[in-house]
């Protein structure tokens, strides 16, 4: 059977309402957008097999499924397909906001949007299992989800297809039932050769056909009071604003009635059902004893536990919408609680009227007036099968790298789903960018991007496909992570936007000198790969010096002068040029500092230097000489007491001889014989020659008024005379 007809001709729909105490089946008639309630069929659970919605026991609820199947099949003919629902229980609802950084110059494609929101549903699937407990985030199934706003670098957008910037942000709510909830029902069916033609979800079921799209401009609340749980759904401003469970429903009164007076589960069931349409009620305990009460007396015993559901109800409500609704709706056999709808309302703070049970009468464009079909316990199945026309959740079965999953899906599927599905991380598919570096260059920072990573490689059914790729059941993917981006790099050259060149003259020469080139300091070249964080300079040459490096006349790390005599003295080591520049900047004298500009013309030599003599690179503290001081002829004079010897690698050496490079030199004083008085003419200027005058006889010496000759011995302070006579 399908739920859906093409040419217009009616179609039946087989709908299952599994609930917890009992499973009610409908066969609908659709023609069209038009719905008619054919047959129904109601069957109670022996057991407790179901518990707050939940299938405990698979093989005794497909029992009952399996009857209410065999009475409808008997009048309408074999039924293959049914249309079912997940309580509202097990519905999880996660609202996320994932980021993710982007190649900074690459424009954000589709494929980058539909990876992001799905790695935004993927968080929000990690953030229920965290929540939950659960160690695989995959025990959830991803029944929908919707982009409820676009970010970049903050800032809200509308679309982020084809947008720059470094960060994208989705801001996703996403929908997920727990595969347990799925798995079970499924197997329920197939127990009972039954293929689920549509899923849906209880609270969505019963608020699409009981408030219709143009009563959801009014808050209003739905609440679906079954027997283990009470499910609550909110409408405003034309639309489902939410939804909630509350786990307490028609057991709870049930469980009261027990204790209050003695009965099993299944009397008890009876009483609270009586109590509703008969003014007394008899009953028998467990003690065998029997009872004959009026229904004013037994909703009495029970009055406190009603107010509890009550209150728990519209707790959830407040909780929900934030402040009291306009109406609240009841359906759901739990629902005919005596006294419910006043305490409802009560607890809520609103008039009485504004809470009331609907039934059969409110959703007579479905059911007519058949009076089996009157209860507030149809509204559900109803809604399922109009659910499964209008809004239906189905699956397919596909196989993700080797793996075979089952998708729900609650809109058109796409291979990013199964991926979801398959417990991938859709963000580590996709290659990260490699790390950025920065540099500074000339005192600006510059950021150098990583390399791009490559998207993964998918495949579906042995094409190439994309994530947002529609599947089909039975398809076979199959997906292949991408790499990272490499770590960024950069040259020196890359740095450069153009190469300028400083056009000179040099030695008669045209040259074209590129830049000088510094990292963190030391000289580099053009070719030189940077580290993260270098500092670079990068300029012309602009003194006399950088140009003659620039150009090979002069190293670098080479002082303007190169040195080219090296030589020791009593062993402190000297050096001196061997060479003397002559630099020449436009025809006239120069230094190594002066600035060169554009078309200048520069002349550079080294004119060699003759060696020096030993007496000229000994230093005067190295002449170590003792002297002492005599007076001649009223002259001061003063006479070496001490000799000085001269050794050129270890030779003895005159002090004119020439300095070899290399040399080592040996400057050494040791005392002397004492000064007489001959030694005295080497230090002043007197002639021994006698005069031409007759009447001079000879010369007179003395030494402190003694007579004395060219031999006389001399000490510190002596008085010296020599005159002719």
């Amino acid at each position: 059977m399908s739920a859906y007809n093409e040419t217009g001709s009616p179609e039946l729909i087989f709908s299952l309402d599994i609930g917890t105490r009992s499973v009610v089946g409908l066969i609908v008639e659709t023609t069209g957008d038009q719905f008619r309630v054919l047959d129904c069929a109601i069957r109670e659970h022996d057991e407790r097999s179901m518990l707050d919605g939940q299938i405990h026991d698979v093989v005794a609820v497909a029992k009952v499924i399996k009857q209410i199947k065999d009475e409808l099949e008997a009048k309408h003919g074999q039924l293959h397909q049914v249309a079912v629902a997940a309580a509202g229980r097990s519905l999880r609802t996660r609202r996320v906001r994932v980021d993710m950084p982007l190649s900074r110059h690459a424009f954000i494609t589709r494929e980058d949007v539909v990876a992001l929101e799905f790695a935004a549903v993927q968080e929000a699937q990690a953030d229920l299992a965290k929540e939950l407990r659960e160690l695989d985030a995959t025990r959830y199934y991803c029944v929908g989800y919707s982009v409820v706003n676009y970010y970049l670098d903050q800032e809200l957008i509308g679309s982020l297809i084809d947008q720059r910037g470094d960060i994208a942000s989705a801001d996703v709510i996403a929908t997920f039932l727990p595969r347990v909830v799925v798995d079970s029902l499924i197997a329920a069916l197939k127990r009972c050769d039954l293929e689920m033609q549509a899923l849906t979800l209880e609270p969505i079921a019963a608020i699409n056909v009981l408030i219709p799209v143009t009563m959801r401009r009014l808050n209003i609340a739905l609440v679906d009071i079954g027997a283990g749980t009470s499910d609550v759904a909110l409408t405003e401003e034309g639309a489902i604003t939410a939804y909630g469970m509350v786990p307490v429903a028609g057991d709870e009164i049930t469980d009261a009635l027990m204790n209050a007076f003695l009965l099993d589960f299944p009397m008890a069931e009876e009483v609270k059902r009586l109590l509703t349409t008969h003014e007394s009620v008899t009953f028998t305990d467990i003690l065998g004893m029997e009872h004959t009460m009026s229904a004013a007396e037994v909703t009495s015993a029970i009055e406190g536990d009603v107010s509890q559901l009550a209150e728990k109800i519209a707790t959830k409500i407040i909780e929900l919408n934030g402040k009291a609704p306009q109406a609240v709706m009841l359906i759901g056999g739990g629902s005919l609680t005596p006294g419910l709808t006043g305490k409802v309302a009560q607890f809520l703070n609103m008039p009485a009227a504004r809470v009331a049970v609907r039934g059969g009468d409110a959703i007579k464009q479905f059911v007519g007036d058949n009076p089996l079909l009157s209860g507030p316990e149809f509204v559900t199945p109803v809604g399922i099968a109009v659910a499964a026309r209008r809004h239906p959740l189905r699956y397919v079965t596909v196989t993700v790298n080797d793996v075979p999953l089952r998708i729900f899906d609650l809109r058109k599927m796409s291979l990013g789903d199964s991926l979801i599905a398959a417990g991938l991380d859709i963000r580590r598919l996709y290659g990260r960018p490699g790390l950025a570096m920065s540099v500074t260059v000339n005192g600006r920072m510059k950021m150098i991007p990583g390399g791009h990573g490559t998207p993964p490689v998918i495949m579906n059914n042995g094409e190439a496909a994309s994530l947002d790729s529609p599947i089909a059941d039975g398809d076979t993917i199959t997906v292949v992570a991408g790499k990272n981006g490499e770590d960024a790099h950069v040259f020196v050259r890359e740095l450069l936007d153009q190469l300028d060149t400083l056009d000179i003259v040099c030695n008669d020469r045209p040259l074209s000198l590129g830049p000088v080139i510094h990292v963190n300091g030391t000289p580099a070249q053009l070719d030189d790969s940077l580290a993260d964080r270098a500092e670079v300079e990068i300029r012309l040459p602009r003194t006399v010096s950088e140009v003659l490096a620039a150009a090979g006349l002069l190293a670098p790390d080479e002082q303007p002068v190169p040195s080219g005599l090296h030589f020791s003295v009593n062993g402190q080591s000297y050096t001196l040029p061997a060479h003397n520049p002559i630099l020449l900047l436009n025809g006239k004298t120069a230094t190594f500092s002066d600035v060169v500009r554009q078309g200048d013309e520069l002349s550079y030599r080294l004119e060699e230097i003759a060696p020096p003599a030993i007496r000229d690179v000994i230093p005067l503290e190295e002449w170590v000489q003792e002297t002492m001081t005599v007076s001649f002829n009223g002259e001061r004079v003063m006479l070496p007491v001490a000799q000085v010897t001269i050794t050129l690698d270890g030779k003895v050496a005159s002090a004119d001889e020439l300095v070899p490079d290399g040399a080592v030199i040996t400057v050494k004083s040791a005392p002397s014989a004492p000064p007489v008085f001959s030694d005295v003419f080497r230090f002043v200027n007197f002639s021994l020659e006698k005069p031409d005058n007759e009447s001079i006889s000879g010369f007179v010496m003395l030494v402190n008024g003694q007579q004395a000759s060219f031999q006389t011995e001399l000490k510190s302070g002596d008085k010296l005379e020599l005159f002719w006579e």
